[in-house]
């Protein structure tokens, strides 16, 4: 193959069909889920349940992308601001927030935005790409990976970037950060943020997932 599939941020019925493909079971989909958002392994390798054989060909065909961390602060109260840089080269900011017994990730869901709403600092640059699935996703491995205690309880969607305007891969990973074999938050912990996109609002409301939505409301008053 001339490009090795990333499987990080594909659906558990992606992964049973792309291992289908290389004539596997379909019970690998469950067992590379558990290794890449359960215990944060992205080398084939030391997933020691996989077929050596099994192994080397996910090495020739298939690679789990990890998000670069480029930079790190932390603010007098423990909020961190990490620097991500993504395969393709580009820079997205998520921030981990601690309050007592919650602690939130706040997720990036583009590279910079096309609203330029004048109260956002992300307005200002301009709109890159969407990210993809695995790289909203990544956002929470690696800042959990980062800071394994506390885990993280909820995750906002209020980073770099208007969710609904990626509006499919934003739900393709709220439903790998809600799933038992994803990183298994509950959907009532999970939050979007929106200026107010009203076809995403829409489409929220018919989503069996009970996420939650906010709405950005900014005035001079």
């Amino acid at each position: 193959m001339s490009q090795r599939k990333n499987l990080k941020g594909l659906s558990r019925k992606e992964l049973e069909a792309f291992f289908a493909d290389l004539g596997e079971s379909p019970y690998r989909a469950r067992q590379v889920m558990v290794w890449m958002y359960h215990r944060w392994v992205s080398d084939f390798s030391l997933m020691t349940d996989l077929s050596k054989e099994l192994r080397g060909k996910l090495g020739e065909v298939a690679v789990i992308r990890d998000l670069k961390e480029k930079g790190r602060k932390t603010a007098p109260d423990g909020t961190v601001k990490f620097l991500y840089e993504t395969a393709r080269g580009d820079a997205i900011e998520t921030v981990l927030m601690r309050e007592r017994e919650r602690t939130t990730l706040c997720l990036s869901s583009q590279v910079g935005c096309a609203l330029a709403c004048t109260f956002c600092a992300t307005g200002k640059m301009g709109f890159g790409r969407n990210l993809t699935a695995g790289e909203m996703v990544d956002q929470a491995i690696q800042a959990q990976k980062a800071f394994p205690e506390p885990e993280i309880t909820h995750a906002v969607f209020m980073g770099m970037g208007e969710p609904f305007l990626n509006y499919e891969a934003v739900m393709k990973a709220v439903r790998l950060l809600n799933a038992e074999l994803g990183l298994g938050l509950g959907a009532r912990k999970i939050t979007l943020s929106t200026v107010g996109i009203l076809p995403g609002i829409r489409s929220l409301a018919e989503e069996p997932l009970q996420v939650k939505l906010a709405v950005s409301l900014n005035a001079p008053t």
